[in-house]
C-alpha cells in the first residue's frame, strides 16, 4: 500500500480466509473486532514457550489479549489464559500438539477479567482431554452461577490448590494466588505462574509494559491506529508510519487513563457538526463521529507513561482496585519477587519483557509509603478522571474506599 493512500474501509483478508478468523460467540463479549479475530503465534523460547495474540477494544481503543502455551517436560502443553478458539487459533495450537503432545492443562488465572474468562469454556471443548484449573472464588454478574453454567466442563474443571506443589504440574511451575479483593460489585484476583526451567513469569493484568510502536496484531489491520491519529473528524484517514505511531501513542493513553489530562471532549453539538463534514462518514468511521480534542503535551504524557518500556501497574488498577487491599497485594508481590525469573509475559501489551524481580517489586511502590521509593513517575494530573470515578463510586458505597498505604 502507498504510504499516503487514504483508507475508506477496513482492509479484509481474502473471503476464503474469513472462516479461519470467525468467532461465533462474539456476542458473549461484544467488543471490537466482534466476530472476526486474527491470531499471531510467536515462539518466545525455542521448543518451549509460545504466545498467541489476538485483538480487543472499544471505540478503536485496541490492545492485544494474549495466551501463553508452555511445553511440559513429560510431553504435552499447558495453556495460560486462553484466547478465542477460532479455526486459525486452533490450527496453530494443533501444529504444536502434533510435535510436542496434547493440551493437558488449561489455566484460567483470573476471576474478574471477562476478556479471559469468556474463552475458557469454548477453548476447553476443543481439547476434551485437558484438565481445566481456575482461580479460586470465581463469580459472575448479576447472578453468581455455577461454573458449568458458564460453559466450563463440569467433570474436568478444578480449583487451583493453594499450594502449587499439590497441582499436577507443580514440579515445573510455581504459582502465587493474589488474595481475593472484594469490590462489592465484584471481586479481583489473579494467579502469577513461574515456569521454573525457563525462568519465565506469566501474569494476567497486574503489570504491563507499553511498547514504543503498536504491537504486530494491531499493525496487520491498522484502521484503529489511523482513526486515533487524527486531530479532528474533518481530517482524512491516511496510512503512513507516522500516523500509525501517533495513533498507538494516543490509544495507550486512552487504555491506561480513560481520559488523560491532555484530552478534552468537545461539546456534542460541535462533534455532530464536524461529523457532517467528515470525508469518510462510513460505519467503519463511526459515521464521522470523533469526540476527541488533544491538547499540547499529549506526547510528553505518553513518554512519561511508557517510561522507556518500564514495568507498570496500569493506572486503573492503581486507582480503583489494588489500593483496596494494599497489604494483601504487597504480600503477593513479595512472594512473586522472591522467585528467580528473567522475563515476564503479561496477557496485554508488550511481551516478553526482559526484567527481574527488583523491577517487579518497584512497579508496586505506589502502594507503599516508605520514604525514598519512586511512586511519582506518572503525572498526577493524568489520574484526575480515575480519581473522580473512585470518589463517585466510594461516595455511593458501590465500592469500598481505598485503604491507606502500607
Amino acid at each position: 500500500m502507498d504510504d499516503h493512500q487514504n483508507i475508506t474501509k477496513l482492509e479484509l483478508a481474502d473471503p476464503k480466509d474469513q472462516k479461519d478468523f470467525f468467532w461465533r460467540f462474539w456476542y458473549a463479549l461484544p467488543i471490537y473486532p466482534y466476530s472476526r479475530r486474527r491470531t499471531i503465534r510467536k515462539e518466545v523460547i525455542k521448543d518451549t514457550i509460545w504466545t498467541f495474540d489476538q485483538l480487543q477494544g472499544i471505540f478503536y481503543v485496541v490492545v492485544p489479549v494474549r495466551m501463553t502455551v508452555v511445553r511440559l517436560e513429560a510431553g504435552g502443553l499447558l495453556v495460560y489464559a486462553p484466547v478465542a478458539p477460532t479455526k486459525e487459533c486452533i490450527e496453530l495450537i494443533n501444529e504444536l500438539v502434533a510435535e510436542y503432545g496434547s493440551v493437558k492443562y488449561i489455566i484460567l488465572p483470573t476471576i474478574s477479567g471477562l476478556e479471559h474468562k469468556v474463552f475458557v469454556g469454548p477453548f476447553s471443548r476443543c481439547f476434551p482431554s485437558a484438565e481445566v484449573f481456575v482461580t479460586p472464588n470465581q463469580w459472575s454478574f448479576p447472578v453468581n452461577l455455577p461454573l458449568s453454567w458458564l460453559g466450563l466442563p463440569a467433570k474436568r474443571t478444578k480449583i487451583l490448590p493453594a499450594d502449587s506443589n499439590k497441582a499436577p504440574f507443580g514440579k515445573e511451575f510455581d504459582y502465587a494466588i493474589l488474595d481475593t479483593i472484594d469490590l462489592r460489585l465484584g471481586k479481583f484476583a489473579e494467579v502469577a505462574f513461574l515456569h521454573k526451567s525457563s525462568k519465565t513469569l506469566l501474569v494476567t493484568d497486574s503489570v504491563v509494559s507499553i511498547p514504543a510502536e503498536a504491537p504486530e496484531i494491531i499493525q496487520i489491520e491498522p484502521y484503529p491506529l489511523l482513526f486515533h491519529a487524527r486531530d479532528s473528524a474533518t481530517e482524512a484517514i491516511v496510512d503512513n508510519p507516522v500516523n500509525r505511531r501517533r495513533g498507538w501513542q494516543r490509544i495507550a493513553l486512552f487504555a491506561m487513563y480513560f481520559q488523560p489530562s491532555t484530552l478534552e471532549v468537545p461539546a456534542w453539538g460541535q462533534v455532530f457538526g464536524e461529523a457532517k463534514k467528515a470525508p469518510n462518514p462510513s460505519k467503519e468511521n463511526y459515521f464521522g463521529l470523533y469526540p476527541f480534542k488533544w491538547k499540547d503535551g499529549w506526547l510528553e504524557s505518553f513518554e512519561k507513561l511508557r517510561g522507556n518500556g518500564r514495568l507498570l501497574v496500569a493506572p486503573v488498577l492503581q486507582s480503583l482496585i489494588l489500593n483496596r487491599a494494599p497489604q494483601e497485594t504487597l504480600n503477593w508481590v513479595e512472594k512473586v519477587a522472591s522467585w528467580d525469573f528473567q522475563q515476564i509475559i503479561p496477557c496485554h501489551l508488550a511481551a516478553p519483557i526482559q526484567i527481574e524481580s527488583k523491577e517487579f517489586r518497584e512497579a508496586f511502590a505506589f502502594l507503599s509509603s516508605k520514604p525514598g521509593e519512586n511512586v511519582g513517575f506518572l503525572p498526577d494530573e493524568d489520574f484526575q478522571i480515575l480519581r473522580d470515578i473512585d470518589a463517585g463510586l466510594s461516595w455511593l458505597r458501590i465500592v469500598p474506599s481505598a485503604k491507606q498505604k502500607v
